[in-house]
């Protein structure tokens, strides 16, 4: 049985939540292996919308044991209530979510020092959620984070916690004149979540290896989108992790010989949010006309997605990047609202043009992008279930963008619903 990653090949919010829901009810598990609770995973059923942003949307398969990997930073509280609101709409959670030992945690003076920064960029933010995951991979990488092995020894996890304390609050209070953080609450509330976790503690590298030998079907989802990976993202405007498929490995403690195939998220159109460049981005009432339509609002922050029409320098761009093996391309649909579609085939910038994906943010921020018109199809195509039955205007779109790519589209979504999606 294979092993997929499942990546987003631009910016994000390219509806992996749904894919990977829709893909799991075949799976037997569903890994997470990076991030943190700023991912925002939108997974719609039987018209009820539920959004999770640390555990894997395997979850909704009562058959499918999901992981959170030693690659992600966890936040204790966002994460006890996105298990109390599973239980609450009746997924069971005992015996089918997993953490593994070597994730990190998010504490709090991780979330506090993450806005305190971002407020103190002033007209330079980056348009961070706020959720602490910058500062949490910072402590992980300069070796002084603390791992969800560290509260099994009570000592050893006390006396990290204190010398961690004792510095952030040197920045917090004698930086940014704000109140102290308090050792004793911290340190209590860790290990009451502690106890409430222990029997979910696992090696994730072995309980994977172990399914793979066993021929089980295994999911790697990623989260956020290429275009935000630390190193090969628009930097640094990025996330702090590697949603790229390599992070999966690293992630989930699986070597490259184990992945079959690598399946990449694209949406038939472009979205942004927070600051950094777009070069497709609309600057007129078709910004707010594609919002509207694709109901593009951020599902961890609620903020308004910057729009823009298809860019398949970065498509190319994030399959060579990824390995991408095939194309899932999202929210088709919501093209119907057009009567003229226009992708971008290359960049001009000084009068060269340009068919890779520049890394120099200013000429990035400069580039004209160079774009083909094609005609839309001004059909709901929502229901639609056979690729055969898609209007010929649609199939057209989908096959040159097959062709810009040198990928094939594997899997189409016409609709926020599992069912609403067409195998090609």
């Amino acid at each position: 049985m294979p092993v997929t990653i499942i990546i987003g090949s631009q910016w994000g919010d390219e509806g992996k939540g749904k894919i990977v829901d829709l893909l799991s009810q075949d799976a037997d598990v569903v890994a997470r292996y990076q991030g943190g609770a700023n991912a925002g995973h939108t997974i719609v059923c039987n018209g009820r919308r539920t959004v999770l942003h640390l555990i894997p949307s395997g979850i909704f398969n009562p058959d499918c044991i999901c992981l959170l990997g030693s690659g992600m930073v966890i936040d204790p509280v966002q994460l006890m209530d996105e298990i109390a609101m599973l239980q609450d709409i009746g997924i069971t959670i005992k015996g089918r979510l997993f953490i593994g030992h070597r994730a990190h945690l998010v504490m709090p003076y991780h979330k506090l020092l993450d806005n305190l920064n971002e407020r103190n960029r002033g007209d330079k933010a980056i348009g961070v959620t706020g959720k602490g995951i910058g500062p949490a991979y910072t402590d992980k990488y300069t070796r002084i984070g603390i791992r969800i092995a560290d509260l099994f020894n009570r000592k050893t996890f006390r006396d990290k916690l204190e010398a961690n304390i004792i510095a952030k609050n040197r920045i917090i209070h004698e930086l940014h004149n704000e109140p102290k953080l308090d050792l004793d609450e911290i340190y209590d509330y860790y290990v009451k979540f502690d106890e409430k976790i222990d029997p979910m503690v696992k090696d994730i590298s072995v309980y994977l290896n172990e399914a793979i030998d066993a021929g089980k079907n295994i999911i790697c989802e990623g989260a956020q989108g290429t275009l935000l990976d630390v190193d090969w993202g628009t930097y640094p405007f990025v996330t702090s992790s590697n949603p790229t498929s390599g992070g999966a490995l690293t992630g989930l403690g699986i070597g490259p010989t184990r992945i079959d195939k690598v399946l990449g998220l694209i949406k038939a159109y472009s979205t942004r949010v927070g600051e950094g460049p777009f070069p497709t981005e609309f600057h007129d009432d078709m910004d707010v006309l594609m919002r509207d339509a694709g109901d593009e609002f951020g599902a961890t922050t609620g903020r308004a997605r910057r729009c823009g029409w298809f860019d398949a320098v970065i498509a190319r761009y994030s399959a060579r990047i990824n390995g991408v093996s095939k194309w899932a391309l999202t929210k088709l649909d919501v093209l119907s609202e057009f009567d003229e579609l226009k992708i971008c085939t290359s960049y001009e910038y000084n009068g060269k043009r340009l068919k890779d994906f520049p890394v120099d943010l200013e000429v990035l921020t400069k580039v004209q992008p160079v774009y083909e018109e094609i005609i839309g199809w001004r059909q709901d195509i929502s229901g639609i279930r056979n690729f055969n039955e898609l209007p010929i205007a649609a199939k057209d779109y989908i096959k040159r963008i097959e062709q810009l790519t040198g990928t094939q589209v594997e899997l189409i979504s016409v609709g926020g619903e599992r069912n609403q999606t067409i195998k090609v």
